[in-house]
């Protein structure tokens, strides 16, 4: 770690984190820490972030990104517990792959999906690595809230669009930038970093240790375009309608109404 490290506030997901530590990225250091909070504490983040839900107050049912699935080929980066390949199981997908960083969460997805009645592909690996997966084979490969704890964004996409047929689609998700920049102080947005900081940290959270990046939307964009993919839409609006189930005096949904908190990009390999 930096003798200079800097403390400072983030978020993660809808959480404020005091006590972030700016620190040197090692890819192997950040796969080994990374893979155990995800092996010993991934299911406290599960909820918002599995399809239909992209993440706080984004969701599939309302804006129909992928459309009719039946008959496609599947490939999920980071799949968590399997539930967002259920999801696209249940709607007659005819493959599901995935690739997930953690043992403990592959285990759970084949879990889960056998239990479904499902089957799938698993295959355990960081994401920015070649794993065995099929090229210019998958209609679809789609991230839920897992894109941004690569170590290389580029080298990311770029391995993804090699997974992908012709016109293949990628839809993934994110925590939106602007969101883990401010927090919110008696009734006032205020912010706690500044937007143009990519350094890497990491940050202790309920007893596990977490290391990754905040990217810029520009960065996400031109890694895209580098790697040949055109961005058909980008949802960065929250829905009303699931701010609203949330009830009055929410405050996560009250900064929801006034800034993005999670975006979505649609695109397609030229």
């Amino acid at each position: 770690m930096d003798e200079k490290s800097v403390y400072r506030t983030n978020i993660i997901g809808a959480r404020e984190v005091e006590g972030t530590v700016t620190v040197d990225m090692d890819k192997n250091t950040v796969y080994k820490t990374n893979s155990f909070y995800w092996n010993t504490k991934g299911s406290d983040f599960l909820g918002a972030i599995v399809l239909p839900f992209y993440g706080a107050f984004v969701s599939e049912e309302k804006c129909q990104l992928f459309g009719d699935v039946s008959g496609k080929k599947m490939l999920e980066i980071g799949c968590g517990n399997g539930q967002s390949l259920q999801y696209h199981g249940e709607r007659k997908a005819k493959e599901l792959w995935a690739v997930d960083i953690s043992e403990q969460q592959i285990e759970k997805a084949a879990q889960h999906l056998k239990a479904c009645d499902l089957s799938a592909k698993l295959i355990c690996a960081p994401m920015e690595e070649e794993c065995g997966i099929p090229l210019d084979y998958f209609d679809f490969v789609y991230s839920i809230y897992a894109i941004g704890w690569t170590t290389d964004l580029e080298g990311t996409f770029c391995r993804i669009a090699s997974y992908l047929k012709k016109d293949g689609v990628f839809i993934f998700s994110w925590s939106h930038p602007i969101h883990k920049c401010v927090v919110a102080e008696h009734d006032i947005l205020t912010f706690k970093k500044c937007y143009f900081d990519e350094s890497w940290y990491s940050v202790t959270l309920d007893g596990g240790a977490l290391t990754l990046s905040d990217r810029k939307l520009s960065t996400y964009v031109n890694a895209l375009a580098k790697a040949g993919f055109v961005i058909e839409e980008m949802i960065e609006q929250s829905d009303e309608d699931l701010m609203e189930s949330m009830g009055e005096n929410n405050d996560f949904a009250e900064k929801a109404k006034m800034l993005p908190v999670t975006f979505v990009m649609k695109t397609r390999k030229r």
